[in-house]
């Protein structure tokens, strides 16, 4: 499809936008529908100081600092799945005290971005006490005020400056369907200033008219998307693909280099299959 309209740029135009120093909420979990085209462009582009904002990455987080892109990182759990255990460079970073990390469980991160969302200075969450978290974070306790008598944590709202999400459609306008879990996506897309989606493919408006029920961002929300078929490789984006794990492997690999990795493409990858 062939369309013209200022939503629409290339994944360079895309990354070019984003700063130094900025904060990046980005959708997916884990090895799946991740924004991996968009974070191997940063790399390419070499930005530096990022804040990163997921509640369950892995090879995201995992590549930027292995690059040393990443300033700060507020996560939850940071690993490459049960195939893989936790991210290596990741890791590495966080204990050589080369990134600064606010450790999160998913829900806490996730209801400091429904408090950006909805517009107020915190959230409540259950589920902390008894954790180190709320100490490590210094987070604050409210007693309620209905006359229960307990305390409930509260989590400050959290408002990256952009999210960027990887979605199986686009229309021209920028709204935008994934099928399938969206996992953190929307509660992500409603938190942040700025909203960067890259897509399979895209489909006419009109599609989306008659499918309202399916749009998980609408246009008016979305800034710019870029059209990158397998934009979430080596990772998934069902239904179309599963993740590559003899790509994810070599990554793994000590003994490769990054710029190896950098090189290899979903099309090179697939020739090395064979």
């Amino acid at each position: 499809m062939t369309v013209t309209s200022p939503k629409i740029v290339s994944l360079a135009e895309m990354a070019a936008r984003v700063t130094d120093g900025a904060s990046l909420a980005l959708g997916g979990s884990f090895l799946h529908r991740g924004p991996f085209a968009f974070v191997r462009e940063l790399i390419r582009q070499g930005r530096r100081n990022l804040e990163i904002v997921k509640q369950s990455p892995g090879y995201d987080l995992d590549i930027l600092c292995r690059a040393g892109c990443v300033g700060k990182a507020r996560a939850g759990i940071v690993a490459m799945e049960g195939n893989f255990g936790l991210a290596p460079w990741y890791r590495r970073a966080v204990e050589k005290g080369e990134i600064v990390l606010e450790e999160h469980a998913c829900m806490t991160l996730t209801a400091g971005l429904r408090a950006a969302a909805f517009g107020i200075p915190f959230q409540p969450v259950g589920g902390v006490h008894g954790s180190d978290l709320a100490a490590l974070n210094q987070w604050a306790s409210v007693r309620d005020p209905y006359g229960s008598g307990r305390d409930v944590w509260v989590i400050p709202a959290i408002r990256p400056d952009i999210a960027v999400i990887h979605a199986n459609e686009a229309s021209p306008e920028g709204d935008t369907r994934i099928y399938g879990t969206f996992n953190w996506d929307r509660i992500m897309t409603r938190a942040a200033r700025r909203v960067f989606v890259v897509a399979e493919k895209l489909e006419p408006l009109e599609s989306f008219r008659e499918r309202p029920e399916l749009t998980l961002v609408p246009g008016f929300m979305v800034e710019a998307v870029a059209v990158v078929p397998r934009g979430a490789w080596p990772g998934s984006c069902w239904p179309l693909y599963e993740v590559d794990y003899p790509a994810v492997e070599r990554y793994m690999d000590t003994a490769g280099s990054l710029a190896e990795h950098m090189a290899e493409s979903p099309e090179t990858a697939e020739a090395a299959h064979a």
